[in-house]
């Protein structure tokens, strides 16, 4: 079983930046050492747990709750609502979808499937005018695409956004006059076009009338998500509103893959069984000489260099490829395809890559939530997904904001 961790995988562990790791080493605090194989930089798991052992303790109690239920009954318009991860968590946490936008015909017909009061606009949102829901909808969310926008000016305008879809949930917002709207994004928006793209955004949202609050990237891990994923958070507060919005706090309890799959603290039963992709025969053979929690570094030196190709030779550690997941920790991010190369994330017993359900359950979809369309179609609807259970943590976020609100101003 692979011993060592990268700086990545450490600095993502420990919650400390690269740079502060690297700090460390020189002043001996956490001292980097050099793999046999490959000669990186990397960590003995034994050094990091004898330092911050606490930290990688999976049976911690967890005593934190964001729980907060609404005083009245708040509305949402759910905006790119994909397959309904996010729509789903909103609702466990007490607010209503009262309409829900998707482009994607499979994903509309899974929303239908599950949830037939659920007013579903399937098509281009460009298509939607929702006017008619000007100030009677509390919440507008959407989790846009992140597009690069054509820069007219050096403050960019939401007429300079045209084209792309957060023009259409800056559209939307505009339309609907909600006391805050949340859009959700990958963590990849802080830096893209340099972080131009995102100052965009806030510069169109405050041009409509919204404050952005500080914006947050949430690790799924710390919501009850049994995944390393990570999402852009991005919330705006309508200007004549002064209440802060409280991102949730964080859990001290780490839920791992045996927390997902088995009976237990997040399921009641077992993962039902279900279709799924399988590996072809020579990936399957390679997969089989890694242990649960390895990688491609866990083959013979040869087999590496056979199976990486040129990106053998080439820096970074590239953990996620040829991954067999631990029972023993959270997942790596799923992807829509579960069986390319590069994003590897194969079952801890059976050489095989997740199932339908098993994928459901890392995301935290209930059971009973059931995907249309093929296989390959499920797949791509649950790895796009919000956890559900990030979502719900945000949702008693947004709840506990609009209690604030509604209690204040008493509106007739």
């Amino acid at each position: 079983m692979n011993e060592f961790l990268s700086l990545s995988e450490t600095a993502e562990l420990l919650g400390k930046s690269k740079e502060t790791l690297r700090r460390w080493d020189n002043k001996g605090i956490l001292s980097a050492v050099r793999e046999p194989v490959s000669n990186y930089r990397v960590y003995r798991k034994s050094d990091v747990e004898m330092l911050f052992g606490s930290l990688l303790d999976d049976n911690k109690v967890d005593e934190t709750s964001n729980f907060v239920a609404p005083i009245k009954q708040f509305s949402v318009l759910e905006l790119f609502a994909g397959a309904g991860g996010l729509a789903v968590g909103l609702e466990k946490a007490g607010l209503k979808c009262v309409a829900l936008n998707e482009i994607d015909k499979w994903a509309c017909q899974t929303l239908r499937q599950n949830r037939p009061q659920w007013n579903i606009l399937e098509g281009d949102i460009k298509d939607f005018s929702f006017n008619d829901c000007h100030n009677k909808v509390d919440v507008v969310t959407g989790g846009f695409p992140c597009q690069a926008f054509s820069y007219a000016g050096k403050k960019l305008g939401l007429n300079d956004a045209r084209g792309t879809l957060f023009y259409e949930f800056a559209r939307v917002v505009q339309q609907v006059n909600p006391l805050i709207c949340i859009g959700e994004n990958v963590r990849g928006l802080l830096s893209h076009q340099k972080g131009r793209t995102l100052q965009g955004m806030i510069s169109i949202l405050d041009e409509i009338g919204y404050r952005v609050a500080p914006i947050r990237i949430l690790k799924a891990v710390q919501y009850r998500v049994p995944q390393k994923r990570e999402r852009l958070i991005l919330v705006g507060i309508r200007k004549d509103i002064s209440i802060y919005f409280e991102y949730p706090k964080p859990h001290h309890k780490t839920y791992n893959l045996e927390d997902a799959l088995k009976k237990g603290a997040l399921f009641n039963s077992d993962v039902p069984k279900s279709n799924g992709a399988q590996y072809p025969v020579y990936k399957k053979e390679i997969l089989e000489m890694i242990p649960p929690k390895g990688y491609w570094r866990d083959l013979p030196v040869e087999k590496q260099k056979e199976y990486m190709g040129g990106s053998f030779y080439l820096g970074g550690g590239k953990t996620g490829m040829a991954r067999r997941i631990g029972w023993d920790e959270p997942s790596l991010t799923l992807t829509c395809s579960p069986a390319q190369k590069q994003t590897e994330r194969c079952h801890p017993d059976e050489t095989r890559p997740f199932t339908v359900r098993e994928y459901a359950r890392i995301q935290t979809f209930p059971d009973e939530w059931v995907f249309a369309g093929s296989v390959a179609q499920q797949y791509k609807q649950i790895g796009n997904a919000v956890p559900v259970n990030l979502g719900q943590e945000v949702g008693y976020s947004v709840v506990k904001f609009l209690n604030e609100y509604y209690s204040l101003s008493k509106p007739k």
